[in-house]
C-alpha cells in the first residue's frame, strides 16, 4: 500500500485552512498551492500510475451514471431471513459460517457531491463476493448539491437506515460514505443520534474540515457548508461523548477535489477513529483501490485494522 508518514511544513500549503470568510485571493492562492502538491506527486511513477488509474476510472464512472440515476431496489422482508451456503464462493461462505453477525449485518454505501451510486459499483461487488450478504447503495438527488442541505440529508439517511434494519432485521447497520457522503453520515452519527444504529463508518476522501474547493462552487447551501470554518463543521466539532460508532477515516496525499489533504483526517477527541493516510490514490478511484478495498472489508468484518497514523481521537478497541 502506498502510504506515507507526517507530511512536513515544507510539503504541504501549511496555510491552506481557514475560516470561510477568507479573501478570493488567499482562498485562490491555497487553492493553487494545493493543486501544486498534488501535481508534485506525479513525479514518481506511483504518482504517474494512481493519475492514470484516476483518469481512466473516471471515464469507467461517467459511462456506468446514467445506470445510477436508478434507485437500486431494498429487497423486502424475509429475503434476508435465511442464509444457505451452497451456492456462496468459499470467501463468501467462510465469512457466513465463521462470523454470522458480520456477513448479515447491512452495509449501506452513500456517495457524494453531484453523484450517484454507480460510484460504488465495483466496491459493493467487491463486498458480496467476501460474503456480506446485505449491500445497499442508495441516491441523493442530483439537485442536493445546489438546492439541499447537509443537515436535511443526514435526516433522509435515518429514514434509510430505519427502512434498511426493518427490511432485514439488522439492529445495526455499517455505512460507507464517499465524499460528501461521508460527511452526511457522520452528521447522522454524531449529532442526530445515529450511533444507535451504526456501528461503524467509513469515510473515504471526506472533507472533515471542508475544502477550499468549495468556494468556487456556487454559492448555495451544501457549498457554503463544506467551506472550512463553516458553522455546520464548527457544530460537528463540539462533544459527541460515548459515541458508539467506530470510524475509519481514509485520505489521500493525491485527492485532487480536498484541498488542503489533510482536511479528510478524522480528528476529535470522542471518536474512536482509525486513519489511514494514502499517497497516491486520486479521488474518485479511492472507490476501486485495491488496499481500500482490503481495508473497508477487513475493518467490517472486525478483523484487525491498524492505522499508519497517530490516533486523533480515542483509541478503538
Amino acid at each position: 500500500m502506498d502510504v506515507t508518514g507526517v507530511m512536513s511544513p515544507a510539503t504541504e500549503p501549511a496555510d491552506a485552512l481557514g475560516p470561510a470568510e477568507r479573501p478570493v485571493t488567499a482562498v485562490a492562492g491555497a487553492v493553487w498551492r494545493g493543486l501544486g502538491y498534488v501535481a508534485r506527486t506525479f513525479g514518481v511513477p506511483a504518482g504517474v500510475r494512481g493519475l492514470a488509474v484516476e483518469i481512466a476510472y473516471t471515464a469507467v464512472h461517467m459511462s456506468l451514471y446514467p445506470w445510477g440515476l436508478v434507485d437500486e431496489v431494498l429487497r423486502p422482508v424475509g429475503t434476508f431471513v435465511h442464509h444457505r451456503t451452497e451456492a456462496l464462493s468459499p470467501a463468501q461462505r467462510s465469512l457466513v459460517v465463521s462470523d454470522m453477525e458480520s456477513s448479515t449485518t447491512p452495509v449501506l454505501l452513500v456517495h457524494g457531491i453531484v453523484d450517484n451510486r454507480s460510484i460504488f459499483a465495483l466496491l459493493a461487488r467487491a463486498l458480496r463476493r467476501r460474503g456480506f450478504g446485505v449491500v445497499h447503495a442508495i441516491n441523493f438527488s442530483v439537485l442536493t448539491a445546489f438546492t439541499g442541505d447537509i443537515r436535511e440529508a443526514a435526516r433522509d439517511l435515518g429514514h434509510h437506515v430505519e427502512r434498511l434494519c426493518a427490511s432485514t432485521g439488522a439492529d445495526r447497520v455499517h455505512i460507507v460514505g464517499h465524499s460528501l457522503g461521508g460527511l452526511i453520515a457522520r452528521y447522522y452519527v454524531q449529532r442526530l443520534g445515529g450511533d444507535a444504529r451504526v456501528d461503524t463508518l467509513v469515510t473515504l476522501g471526506t472533507p472533515h474540515e471542508g475544502s477550499l474547493i468549495a468556494h468556487v462552487l456556487p454559492p448555495t447551501r451544501v457549498p457554503m457548508q463544506l467551506q472550512p470554518g463553516s458553522d455546520l463543521l464548527r457544530e460537528l466539532e463540539e462533544p459527541a461523548p460515548g459515541c458508539r460508532t467506530r470510524f475509519l477515516a481514509v485520505w489521500s496525499r493525491q485527492d485532487q477535489l480536498i484541498i488542503p489533504q489533510r482536511a479528510a483526517r478524522l480528528t476529535h477527541p470522542d471518536l474512536q477513529v482509525t486513519e489511514v493516510e494514502l499517497e497516491h490514490v486520486g479521488h474518485l478511484s479511492m472507490t476501486i483501490d485495491a488496499d481500500v478495498v482490503h481495508l473497508v472489508t477487513r475493518l467490517l468484518s472486525r478483523q484487525p485494522v491498524v492505522g499508519n497514523r497517530e490516533p486523533t481521537g480515542r483509541l478503538a478497541g
